[in-house]
């Protein structure tokens, strides 16, 4: 007989390898033919809603890391949520319009100007679809679950009537209105932009002081004085109409060559650095506020400049004499609009200065920055020219620099409903907490916005104009083009008349004749992005505002989070999110950004074709998601290596099940033995950490948990000695059967627990589980924490024993390194131990052979009894022989025993009665 037969050693289909990338499709095959998502939602029909409300991203580009992060930490939630109690729909949606499009189209070849509107327009729809059809591929791949075949899209004309619903209920409640002031304008993409749409860089600008001659002194100032200001935009010089001094600093007029000036008296000192002064003389002092209404010559026009009073004028750097110019600043326009000054803006959509700025007219507003430079030189006025190096506004989208520039635009007032806005902010929940903090300050702080833009693609703003100019914006008209919109989309917008727009026999006082123009502008992208509440959680049976959660990366605090905070309370009164989750970027392995010049990008795809998108998912898991993350080529390796012990983890309790059905062999929790159910304790405490983690978001304890679960509790422990008992008793045998019990449990708990971060593999694993219920682990219910019979007694006892066996082991390790031993079977332990821990020895009834899986075992007395050659630990002084006896050819154990049964000579009594019983 070949006793290596008569084993019970694991059998299973399981693979060992993973093989991910070619595994992963055949079960997201599997997944769409049985529709999951739709079963998830039958099964869940009825149970209370959670709403987690996905924020779109730009359909442009392939995926990158940060995409997967946002995406995969989403479907966590989701996932979770829809194995504990709740209906959790997931509609993914895209953004679709803006100048990054319009972009791709150009860049392609595409030339706009040589056909209409409309027709640019449905290039543009084309070219999203395609990106999105790219985008959802991807995701997919990636495995996450949602409803696909049915995302929502900014470009949708359901979408699209909706958001015209926002803009027109923002209208009736006075909040939208028409203006001149000076917005963020990017010559490079030629409209206006949001602040949400600015990012800063460096760059090199010219930084110069200029005198003005003072006209009329009012009696405060001579004439002849000057008046010193300090820019660094001289290309903002052709139009200064004013000059602003703080009412409550002091100005020192100060005489330098014969000649006075005039600069704060803070100030003083760094500006006599700056144009290298000696020994400037302080003739008197004035305050700000008396040298109101004093004039000045432009400096190289035939203008005056109106000295005025400005509480935004600070000492913190140039001269307390603020450079004005209404057309170029936000605090210009609106000390000039008190001052009742013009609004000069001579600079055109390209960036162009024009023929309001005779001398400069043609020049790219950064180009007349020299000749400017030069014109004040020639007259006297410059008195001195540096170049720094400082953070400067640029757009997100084409990365070059803005200006602020006076143009007519439609704004969202912020001021009329802001105290709203911030108590809205207050009854949300913030993770982490600071976003609070970080989305409050920027509501407090932030001007109007500007909604409108200069562009083509992009949802139009439904406003008509009269004979007269009057706008009309009405909720008849309104209502019309929200309806318009849903049957035929925006583009009809671009194919009709303004009359053809307006609701049939629509008058106007304001049009005599019955002549309507309508608006040309399109709005904002962040208007569209950020009226998602009302075009998807409104729009969509099922759904429900406010959602449970909006979950994106930190830039969003000033992006989707802030327009779609605006929109709701101005439309509903009330936030269109319950809470706010927000996570960093993803970095290089230094903590570097990704740039393809510097060669450190890694994408999602690439992994997913590598090594498996479990393993993009797990590394998501495994981050500190709240700060910036990083990611590389060793770190996913890492992340791998976590996998492959989860996986074998898997095959060896599947293994170890081949002959376990739980309704025959399932033996219960007060029948099993103790180290069984302290095992079943750990699992327990496995299932309160996980579910508490994932209810709280902490991604990273959950990957921890159960990493070291498998490692130190099944793997280190558990596993290590059950061997012994699974593989070498009787099928049927007590001790195996409660082992077995205890291993499905491991197994059916492990698989659900982790579904939400692996579900390719936790679906693989339940397809091998003998008698699971749901023909797919994501149709079952999150496992649920449960009080156990003397649970922490039983935690006390096994950790202090399993304290004992780290040193045993420790010991066993020295005395292998010694050549002592050999494997760890060969050796026979002998304990030296407090009463204490003989006490608890004496209180186990497990074998200690098992346990220590050691051939020989014995408690001789206490430490101090210890002979010389014991190795003293903390628990126990432990020597550390070689067994007596022979080899047991089946089980390994060293024992004298072997040899004493005739028929099986070369057993030990233990496999000699298994084998004579079963074969």
């Amino acid at each position: 007989m070949e006793y290596k037969d008569t084993l019970l050693m694991p059998k299973t289909e399981f693979p060992m390898r993973g093989n991910l990338p070619k595994r992963e499709p055949e079960i997201q095959e599997k997944w769409e033919k049985m529709n999951i998502y739709q079963k998830v939602q039958e099964r869940n029909q009825g149970k209370p809603l959670f709403i987690l409300h996905d924020g779109p991203p730009y359909a442009n580009g392939d995926l990158h890391m940060g995409h997967a992060l946002n995406k995969t930490l989403k479907d966590f939630i989701v996932r979770y949520k829809s194995m504990t109690g709740f209906n959790a729909p997931y509609v993914p949606g895209w953004d679709t319009h803006g100048l990054p499009i319009e972009q791709a189209l150009t860049n392609k070849g595409v030339k706009r100007k040589e056909m209409t509107v409309a027709e640019f327009r449905k290039l543009c729809a084309e070219y999203a679809y395609e990106q999105v059809d790219n985008q959802r591929a991807s995701f997919k791949r990636l495995g996450v679950r949602g409803d696909w075949e049915n995302p929502y899209l900014t470009l949708k004309p359901e979408y699209e009537a909706q958001q015209i619903k926002v803009f027109g209920e923002m209208a009736s409640k006075g909040y939208i209105y028409k203006g001149l002031k000076p917005v963020y304008w990017s010559p490079s993409s030629e409209s206006a932009l949001a602040e949400a749409e600015i990012e800063y860089q460096d760059k090199r600008s010219a930084s110069i002081y200029v005198a003005f001659k003072v006209k009329d002194g009012k009696g405060v100032l001579d004439n002849e004085t000057k008046i010193i200001i300090w820019t660094t935009t001289p290309w903002t010089m052709p139009a200064n109409l004013g000059i602003s001094v703080h009412p409550d600093l002091n100005y020192a007029v100060v005489l330098v060559n014969n000649e006075k000036f005039v600069v704060a008296e803070a100030l003083l000192e760094e500006v006599s650095n700056v144009l290298e002064w000696e020994s400037p003389e302080v003739v008197k002092t004035v305050k700000g506020r008396d040298m109101e209404y004093i004039t000045a010559e432009h400096p190289f026009y035939d203008r005056e400049s109106l000295v005025m009073l400005g509480d935004h004028v600070t000492t913190e750097s140039g001269t307390g004499c603020v450079h004005t110019a209404p057309g170029h600043g936000e605090d210009d326009f609106i000390v000039g609009k008190k001052y009742g000054l013009d609004v000069l803006c001579p600079v055109d959509d390209k960036g162009r200065m024009t023929a309001e700025a005779p001398g400069f007219e043609g020049l790219f507003y950064d180009e007349a920055n020299k000749p400017i430079t030069e014109k004040l030189k020639e007259v006297g006025a410059l008195l001195k020219l540096n170049f720094f190096t400082h953070s400067y506004p640029h757009d997100w989208r084409t990365k070059k620099p803005v200006i602020f520039r006076a143009t007519a635009q439609w704004f969202a007032s912020i001021d009329a409903f802001r105290n709203e806005l911030l108590e809205q902010i207050k009854e949300v929940k913030w993770v982490p907490s600071w976003g609070e903090t970080r989305l409050f300050n920027m509501v407090r702080d932030r001007g109007d916005w500007c909604i409108s833009r200069q562009r083509a693609w992009g949802v139009p703003i439904p406003v008509f104009y009269a004979e007269n100019g009057d706008a009309i914006i009405t909720e008849e008209t309104i209502e019309h083009v929200s309806e318009l919109f849903r049957e035929n989309g925006s583009n009809v917008w671009f194919e009709r008349e303004a009359k053809e727009l307006l609701p049939e026999g629509f008058t106007h006082p304001g049009s005599p004749n019955g002549q309507f123009t309508k608006e040309t502008d399109i709005m904002d992208v962040w208007f569209d992005s950020g009226s998602s509440h009302q075009g998807v959680l409104v729009e969509r049976d099922g759904l429900q505002r406010p959602a449970d959660l909006y979950l994106e990366g930190s830039d969003q605090y000033r992006g989707w989070f802030n327009s779609s905070l605006t929109t709701s309370v101005a439309v509903s009164g009330k936030a269109p999110y319950k809470g706010i989750l927000s996570h960093g970027f993803a970095l290089d392995g230094e903590g570097r950004k990704m740039s393809k010049s510097l060669g450190n990008v890694i994408l999602p795809g690439k992994v997913i074709n590598q090594m498996g998108a479990e393993i993009v998912r797990l590394w998501v898991a495994s981050v500190d998601y709240q700060a910036d993350v990083r990611v590389s080529d060793a770190i996913l390796k890492q992340v791998s290596e976590v996998y492959r012990k989860i996986r074998n983890t898997f095959r060896f309790l599947l293994g170890n099940l081949n002959d376990f059905q739980p309704d025959a062999n399932k033996i219960s929790y007060d029948q099993l033995r103790e180290v069984d159910q302290f095992m079943l304790v750990k699992l327990n405490q496995l299932i309160k950490t996980v579910c508490t983690s994932y209810e709280n978001y902490e991604f990273p304890s959950i990957y921890h948990a159960i990493n070291n679960f498998c490692t130190q509790d099944l793997s280190a422990f558990y596993l290590d000695f059950a061997k012994d008992v699974l593989y070498i008793e009787a099928e049927d045998n007590y001790e195996r059967r409660a082992m077995q019990t205890v291993l499905y449990e491991c197994l059916t708990v492990l698989a659900k627990l982790l579904s939400p971060v692996l579900p390719h593999t936790a679906d693989e694993v339940w397809e091998f589980i003998p008698g699971v219920e749901g023909e797919s682990v994501q149709l079952t219910d999150m496992p649920e924490y449960k009080e156990l019979p003397n649970a922490l007694k039983l935690e006390e006892k096994w950790s202090k024993f399993l304290d004992l066996r780290d040193d045993v082991l420790k010991a066993l390790e020295e005395a292998r390194n010694a050549k002592v031993i050999g494997k760890s079977l060969t050796a026979k332990v002998t304990l030296y131990v407090n009463k204490e821990m003989k006490e608890l020895l004496e209180s186990i009834h497990e074998s200690m052979n098992q346990l220590f899986i050691v051939s020989g075992f014995e408690v001789r007395g206490s430490k101090g009894e210890a002979p010389e050659n014991a190795l003293d630990l903390q628990n126990a002084s432990i020597v550390v022989e070689k067994a007596e006896g022979e080899t047991c050819e089946r089980c390994w154990i060293v024992t004298p025993e072997v040899g004493k049964n005739e028929k099986h000579p070369t057993l030990c009594p233990r496999c000699a009665e298994v084998v004579e019983k079963n074969y």
